[in-house]
This record gives structure tokens, sequence and C-alpha cells, in this order.
């Protein structure tokens, strides 16, 4: 058979195919979806945990928590955050939903939302926590007497993140989202004592915050007493964790999550993400590897026919380049069907519509020629998959599904990484979030960084580390645990250091902060002959 990678009349990526985990398009949605008007890159990210892992689901639960929910009340949920489904990648672990405005990740225990545009984000919050409870049966409140009618059956959740960049264009937002303070005060109105942090300049590049504490509970009825939750301004380390005699929940001593956002990008490198040019590279692509397929098949039948294959040069119709055929001549075509694509010329060959319009087809072009699908290679993650679109006129997402490559000493563990792009130079933006511990790349987080920086060669970008570790009170007094948590404190250090050079680029700014079992670092970094001025703000801090 003759591989051209993409065959024809090509309907799913590559990732549909060979077992677990498993795509499914939607097609009703794909349907001309333009990208035209995609401005706000910036995205909204929501972290809702009802459990501190997989492993300490409430008994009485299904063993597999909120995969158990049925997708169409997810896409009844995404309808109120105004977003649709693309495609969703099914695994035992994790459900990636490629959304028409980013992505959603759906856990056994916990649920991830991440949107971007003018998505209302937190519109679909309350709904997350009446699906927790209703279709997974987590623990729950009902309404009552002393509730007001609109407040819905809801799950209490174990710990919620919303987080975001400053937006380009917060004036365009609708809901909650044209301010921080109305996105903190919406919060506020769903669950008690959460915090909101600014991490960043004022007047520079930014990031906000909002996490509440573990076991988290839900707001009572609203008094006239109750004021909002103050943001705190993170400019300096703050004092660790073991001075504040808190340590990590040892559920989830493995959660890292690192954000890599990207604003400026480089004019040829933002290329690759417009139609036009992707479609240009798979049409090359294409009709190289047919023409080596070509050849390939014509020195394997010349050899079992017992010619030289060095004599059978094929010209474009199939047949040896000699004009004066001699009796050694063989025309290894002449028993070939002219319908039969797998040998004609490039001139028969018929290019597939797939590689010409926006969709999965053209996804997966873009993510293996600019080098998305080798930051987790399949040579280490053979089991690992991925789902990318190319949108109309340009613009792109892609979501990771990476099963642990051992999993004698990972378990069933199955992390993620999703990826965005707004080329559009007046916006150009683009994210890269990942959870796949760095210790199990066998790479440094500097390194993850440098490639996915090479990609989109940004002016300018931020980077935010969140991850638990365990801290001397997790020891309890043995000595050989001890010994390793102040190990793994010396790696951190190690690391840390390493992240703050960045080849290509300086280090602006790095703002440490230990929140309640989680340690944050944000680090801001601007290339060396970048001239763009200052940073473009669109958004006041509060």
């Amino acid at each position: 058979m003759v591989n051209t990678d993409i065959p024809k009349h090509y309907t799913a990526s590559p990732s549909s195919f060979g077992g677990t985990p498993q795509l499914t398009i939607n097609h009703d949605v794909t349907v001309d979806l333009d990208s035209a008007n995609a401005f706000e890159g910036p995205e909204k990210l929501l972290e809702v945990w009802f459990s501190a892992s997989p492993a300490t689901l409430p008994a009485s639960m299904p063993q597999n928590g909120l995969k158990v929910v049925p997708s169409e009340l997810w896409k009844d949920m995404l309808d109120l955050v105004n977003c649709k489904v693309l495609s969703v990648i099914e695994s035992d672990n994790v459900d990636a939903y490629l959304l028409s405005e980013s992505s959603m990740f759906v856990f056994p225990h916990k649920l991830i939302l991440k949107t971007c545009g003018t998505t209302t984000l937190l519109a679909g919050l309350p709904r997350i926590l009446e699906i927790a409870a209703t279709a997974a049966g987590f623990p729950h409140i009902s309404p009552t007497g002393t509730h007001p009618q609109w407040v819905p059956t809801a799950a209490s959740p174990y710990r919620v993140f919303y987080s975001r960049k400053n937006f380009l264009f917060p004036d365009r937002q609708h809901g909650p989202h044209r301010s921080w303070r109305d996105e903190v005060k919406t919060l506020d109105g769903l669950f008690v004592g959460g915090s909101a942090y600014m991490i960043g300049k004022m007047n520079g590049e930014h990031w906000y915050l909002y996490l509440t504490e573990p076991n988290t509970r839900l707001t009572p009825p609203a008094s006239p007493s109750r004021a909002d939750t103050e943001t705190k301004v993170l400019e300096l380390p703050t004092v660790s964790r073991a001075a504040r005699g808190g340590h990590a929940p040892a559920d989830t001593l493995d959660d890292e999550t690192l954000e890599v956002l990207m604003t400026d990008l480089d004019g040829d490198n933002a290329k690759q993400f417009y139609l036009d040019h992707a479609s240009a590279v798979a049409e090359g692509r294409y009709f190289q590897r047919s023409r080596e397929a070509r050849r390939d098949a014509a020195n394997y039948l010349a050899t079992i026919n017992g010619h030289d294959s060095g004599r059978l040069a094929l010209n474009g119709n199939g047949h040896t380049g000699n004009n004066h055929r001699s009796q050694d001549a063989v025309d290894i075509f002449s028993n070939t069907s002219s319908e039969n694509g797998e040998f004609s010329s490039d001139e028969d060959d018929s290019f597939p519509e797939e590689l010409t319009t926006e969709g999965h087809a053209l996804g997966t072009v873009v993510s293996e020629s600019c080098g998305l699908a080798d930051v987790y290679p399949p040579s280490r993650y053979p089991d690992a998959r991925v789902d990318a679109y190319l949108f109309t006129p340009c613009g792109f997402s892609a979501n990771g599904v990476i099963p642990a490559p051992d999993a004698s000493n990972s378990g069933k563990a199955t992390h993620y990484f999703t990826v965005h792009v707004t080329p559009e130079p007046h916006c150009s933006y683009a994210s890269f979030e990942s959870n796949v511990p760095s210790r199990q790349t066998g790479r440094e987080t500097a390194e993850v960084i440098e490639q996915v920086v090479n990609i989109f060669k940004p002016g300018r970008f931020s980077v935010t580390l969140f991850e638990t570790k365990p801290s001397v009170e997790d020891a309890n007094g043995d000595l050989d645990l001890l010994a390793e948590i102040k190990a793994i404190e010396r790696q951190a250090a190690r690391k840390s250091m390493r992240m703050d050079n960045v080849r290509g680029y300086r280090r602006v700014e790095r703002i440490v902060h230990d929140l309640d079992g989680y340690d944050l670092v944000f680090r801001y970094y601007e290339r060396h002959d970048w001239k763009g001025g200052a940073p473009r703000l669109g958004e006041a801090a509060f």
C-alpha cells in the first residue's frame, strides 16, 4: 500500500486511529466556522476539583466520577458559556473536548474549562456544580426555603481555581468578565473564603488568580454586611509554607500546571497558523510523498521481477524514462488501473478537499509541521493522542491526551496539554498549557518552555508554574522521607535557576508565592531584539 499519511475522503484526525483514546468529531458544528472576528486571545481558565484525586472519590460514587456525565449535559452547559464542542478524545482517565473557543478536560475528580474570545465562562459555573451533584452524584446541597429561587442543587467542590491574563479588549467582554472586580464578586457569590490575587505589574503584564481553600464551602444567602474579597497584589516573595504552618494535601502532591502565555508573535512564525499557508504546506507534502511512494513501488516491483531498480527511472506517466524501450525495459504500471490513485502522476492525483479547508486534517498538518507534535514525541509517548483544528482564515487549537509512558511507576495517570493561537498581527497571541509532570518528561521545565517559545518567537511572554510540593511537616519525623523532601527542594531550586535563562530572552520579572498547598512562580520575559515598546494593556489592574 502507498502511505500518503492523509487518506482521500479524510474526515477524522489521526488521533482517531488505533485503540483508545478515541476521537469523536461534531461535524455539524465544524461547518463554516470562521475565526476572522476572533480578537481576544487571552483565555479565562477555570478548574473545579470535587475531590483531591481520583483515589479519594466518595465511596458511594461511580469510579469514573465526572466521566459518567453524558456529553449532552456538558454541551448544554457550554451553551451558557457561548461555545460549542468540535470534537472529543475519550480515554479511560480523561475526556478532552476541543471547543470552538479553546478546550475542556473532564477527569473523574475535576473539570478544567478554558475559553477565549468573549465567552462567558463563569456563567457556566453554577451549572457545573449542579451537574456534578445530579448527574455524577457528588455530595451536594439542595435549595431550601431560605435560599433564593435561582440557586440550584449544587455539589460542594474540594477546591476551585480561576485565572486569566489581563485582557487586550476588556470593553468587548460580556457579563462578569468586563472587569476582574466583577469576576471576583461573582465567585464570592458562590464560595466562602476565596482569595483573589493580582500577580505582576499594575502598569505592565499581569495575571489574575482566584482560589478557594481545601474543602470549599458554598456561599450562604447574601447578607448586606458581607464584604467583597480584596484582591492582593503580589510583587515580592511571601513567607514560606513552613513558616505559615501549612502543608500540601497528601493526595495532590503530584499536581503541576505550566502555562506559557505569548504575545506579539513573530510574523513569519505566525504564518504557520493561516489556512492558505497550511494548505500549501500540505499540498507540497502530499505530492512529495506520492512521488516517493511511486518510486518505492517501482523499485520493489523491479526487485521481485529480477530487474535492476536503478534502470527504472519513472516519468510522470508511470513509465521508464527511456523513450526507446528495450527488451529489458519494463512498464511496471502496465497492469494497474488508471483509476488507482496509488500509482498516478501528480497531474492525475486529486488533492484532498480536506487539505484545502479548515478542520482537523489541516490542524494535524500544522501540529506536525510547526513542531507542536514533538513537544511530547510519540517515541516517548506512543499512546498519546493529539486532536488539532485549523480555523478560517486563521487560528489554531489543539488538545493532547498524554498517558504516562511507564504505567508501572505512574499507575494509570493520564495528563494533557492544550494550545491555542490567534495569529493576527494586531492581536497576536498563543498559549500553551500542560500538566505533564517534569519528572515524567525526562527534561527540565525550561527545555519545554524553550521548545514551545521557539515555535512562535513571541516578542514577550509570561510563564506561570503552579505545583504542589511536600514540606518538612509532611515527613512527620520520617528521616527517609525528610531526606527525599530536602532533595526535592534542592532540585526545585536548580530548576528555578534554569528557568530564569531562556535562550534569546531576558527575564524581566520573577514573583514567587506560597499559596495554601501550592507553590506559584510567575515570570515575564522579553526577546533580546524586541523593539515593540510597552505591553499593550487594554485593562486597568482592578
